[in-house]
């Protein structure tokens, strides 16, 4: 470390005002600030709040609380992998597998959009902002494990360019970053991103007799049309290849099966939940509100039941499908969220409901919390512009009185 700080020493001036590399100034900066704490100090005189948490810290808290559905993404990518192929493998094997599918996903994402950053930095002449940090894993994770290279690094192109820049930079985007690259990826390519394989399987290789890369909101799903109960198909799913309780309520909620590299574990994206919680980073209240949510609407569709899919029991929707990893990671999302306390209940809330709502009633897309994220990210200043009013109006009548 003390030859790289020396290093970036030496060339520091040729990056500063009147340095022959000084329009790069602010990509120079990023670098360095990266590795090293800034020595720069704050120039305004009088009191000032002292606090140990800037938006670097804040990010690599939110980085940390992904890692174990990082960890086991990876995991989980080479366990599918050798499950199709009808091979036994070592957990060191399924992790080597995985590491070797999942990471060129990371690398891409990062290098992409560091880069679009970079060069909208020195263009725009400002800072290049730690907020990509986040947003670099969260692309990848909420990516099928087979999807292609270039198309991750087009949905990050379009999702940092259209979704971020072009409402100024990090902390003025209206919707979730990550879920705009995938829903880019879903309307532009709609195979690679809502197929029925989502498993990490080479070209040309062999498949074990009867295998079947569907997730559970697709079996769910055709359940609806065939007539069959949900859970019975779920309960049946994979005996012959993967053996029984493939799909159970217990691996449900542990997460080795088919799906997005970090969306299937319900339990590593409540581990991640408890370290927002703990660290004071992300909003409990929605997190609990968007599950909330999604129970409620549960419960009314098995009240109002006319198909297979509304009679699945209201439990389900909570550990199927990427509700999890989008009520802690996506819905929590300072920038795109409600800032009120009431209106995070409200926000969360209605998330759960439209997952659900979009889950049971478009076939065309069974998982429903991508949409719904989305939806709520436009609403989101409505909903606190009416928690504000409401405050007003019940303080204004308090004090005329």
């Amino acid at each position: 470390m003390k030859f790289l700080r020396n290093t970036l020493d030496k060339v520091k001036h040729d990056f500063e005002k009147g340095g022959k590399y000084e329009k790069y100034y602010y990509a120079f900066e990023a670098l360095e600030t990266f590795a090293f704490v800034p020595n720069t100090t704050a120039s305004t005189k009088g009191v000032q709040i002292r606090d140990g948490v800037d938006l670097k810290r804040l990010m690599m808290t939110v980085i940390i609380a992904m890692v174990p559905c990082l960890i086991f993404g990876i995991f989980n990518v080479g366990h599918q992998h050798f499950l199709a192929l009808g091979q036994e493998a070592s957990m060191m094997d399924k992790f080597w597998v995985g590491a070797l599918q999942v990471m060129p996903i990371v690398i891409v994402s990062y290098g992409v959009g560091l880069g679009i950053e970079f060069i909208f930095a020195t263009i725009r002449r400002h800072p290049v902002n730690e907020g990509y940090l986040v947003t670099g894993m969260l692309i990848p994770l909420v990516m099928p494990p087979d999807i292609p290279l270039w198309q991750v690094a087009v949905a990050t192109i379009f999702a940092v360019i259209i979704g971020k820049e072009a409402f100024g930079g990090t902390g003025m985007n209206v919707v979730n970053i990550a879920l705009t690259a995938r829903a880019f990826l879903y309307f532009a390519y709609p195979t690679q991103i809502s197929g029925e394989v989502w498993a990490y399987i080479p070209e040309g290789a062999q498949t074990v007799a009867g295998y079947s890369g569907a997730t559970p909101l697709a079996i769910a799903s055709q359940s609806s049309t065939d007539g069959t109960s949900v859970v019975a198909a779920l309960d049946s799913f994979g005996a012959s290849w993967a053996g029984e309780g493939f799909f159970s309520l217990g691996n449900l909620f542990f997460g080795a099966m088919p799906g997005s590299i970090g969306e299937t574990s319900t339990l590593m994206c409540l581990i991640g939940a408890f370290i927002l919680w703990a660290t004071g980073t992300g909003s409990w209240k929605i997190i609990v509100s968007v599950f909330a949510g999604a129970w409620a609407m549960g419960l009314l569709l098995n009240a109002l039941a006319v198909n297979p899919f509304m009679e699945m029991p209201a439990h389900y929707h909570l550990v199927i499908g990427g509700l999890a990893f989008g009520a802690v990671f996506m819905a929590t999302d300072p920038v795109t969220a409600t800032q009120t306390e009431t209106g995070k209940w409200v926000y969360g809330f209605l998330i759960g409901l439209f997952t659900v709502l979009i889950r049971v009633f478009n076939p065309a897309y069974p998982e429903g919390i991508m949409l719904a994220i989305l939806l709520m990210n436009i609403f989101a200043p409505l909903i606190d512009y009416f928690v504000v009013s409401a405050n007003k109006t019940r303080r204004l009548k308090r004090a005329t009185v």
